[in-house]
């Protein structure tokens, strides 16, 4: 690294600490990652002041072959940006070679999924409830997050779409949801006999407190005024869980969603049928379940086949 380029790394960590305020490890960070890519530009005989855009894509491009994931580079690219916003803010540049750069594409994120096992212990642990609940509204909770559960299991809607179900939703018939999704696109969700039986019985429970009785809401709250709120039933799904022995970090309506697609796709459901019953627009977003299938079956591959930590060599 030269020395113009490490007066200027000084005066660059300088301005995030007194104008910023950006803490120690932020500080660190920027540090680490600035030194690192000037002293690339050191081995190409070359400082901040004179650095390329292809000087810069050349360092990626290393990194890249060096094994660095995506979101590394990306964090990187993004220190050496402000870097170079810095050097031209003060009269350094007169340009900046990061901006007609592209960030590293990160990929899409498998979505978290619970295994048949851990949905099975976590509607146990919801049916346990029911039966030990004393009368009033502990009893009316616990049937309605059992109700809620069950529902979301056996048909993976959206959390916004099951809290905001209307009362007469089941009237016409009770094994099929009509449900309003994204867009005002409108789907049929069949019901499972399991999730018919644990509404049923929320809705015989919950008759008998007169003051819902005349709610508009499926799952409303106390005072039947207004519906359950997706952070309500998040907390007491994490609360749920706990008492199951899960870890709730794992555990959301969302990844309740995420289970019931990919143990469909697990046993054999044609794609464009979860996509519809998921109310996706495109069916790339209904693929990820089958990113995450190949996923775990990789892992268990690599965790019981007899070769799988065997280090093979190379006959003589």
């Amino acid at each position: 690294m030269s020395s113009a380029s490490s007066s200027e790394l000084s005066l660059f960590i300088e301005m995030l600490m007194a104008e910023r305020g950006a803490a120690s490890h932020t500080v660190s960070a920027y540090a680490r990652d600035l030194s690192d890519f000037l002293t690339f530009l050191a081995t190409k005989k070359t400082a901040a002041a004179a650095a390329s855009a292809d000087h810069v894509r050349a360092y990626l491009e290393v990194l890249a072959a060096d094994g660095l994931a995506p979101t590394s580079r990306a964090r990187k690219l993004s220190a050496i940006r402000q870097f170079f916003r810095f050097l031209l803010a003060e009269g350094v540049r007169t340009d900046d070679p990061t901006s007609a750069i592209d960030s590293p594409k990160r990929g899409r994120p498998l979505p978290k999924v619970l295994s048949l096992a851990e949905v099975e212990t976590l509607i146990g642990t919801a049916k346990e409830a029911c039966a030990s609940a004393p009368d009033g509204s502990p009893r009316r909770r616990a049937y309605r997050l059992n109700a809620l559960l069950e529902t979301l299991y056996a048909s993976g809607l959206r959390v916004s779409e099951l809290v905001a179900l209307p009362r007469n939703v089941l009237a016409v018939d009770d094994r099929v949801l009509t449900i309003k999704g994204k867009g005002a696109r409108e789907r049929l969700v069949p019901l499972n006999d399991v999730a018919r039986e644990a509404l049923s019985a929320y809705l015989g429970v919950m008759a008998q407190e007169p003051a819902l009785k005349a709610s508009p809401f499926l799952f409303p709250t106390g005072d039947g005024g207004q519906h359950m709120t997706r952070q309500r039933l998040g907390q007491e799904l994490k609360t749920l869980a706990l008492e199951a022995g899960l870890d709730p970090a794992r555990v959301s309506p969302h990844v309740l969603r995420h289970a019931f697609a990919s143990h469909l796709l697990e046993r054999g459901a044609n794609l464009r049928t979860v996509q519809q019953l998921l109310g996706h627009a495109d069916i790339s977003t209904t693929q990820i379940y089958t990113h995450v299938i190949e996923e775990r079956l990789r892992r268990l591959v690599e965790e019981h086949h007899p070769l799988a930590k065997v280090k093979l060599t190379k006959p003589r």
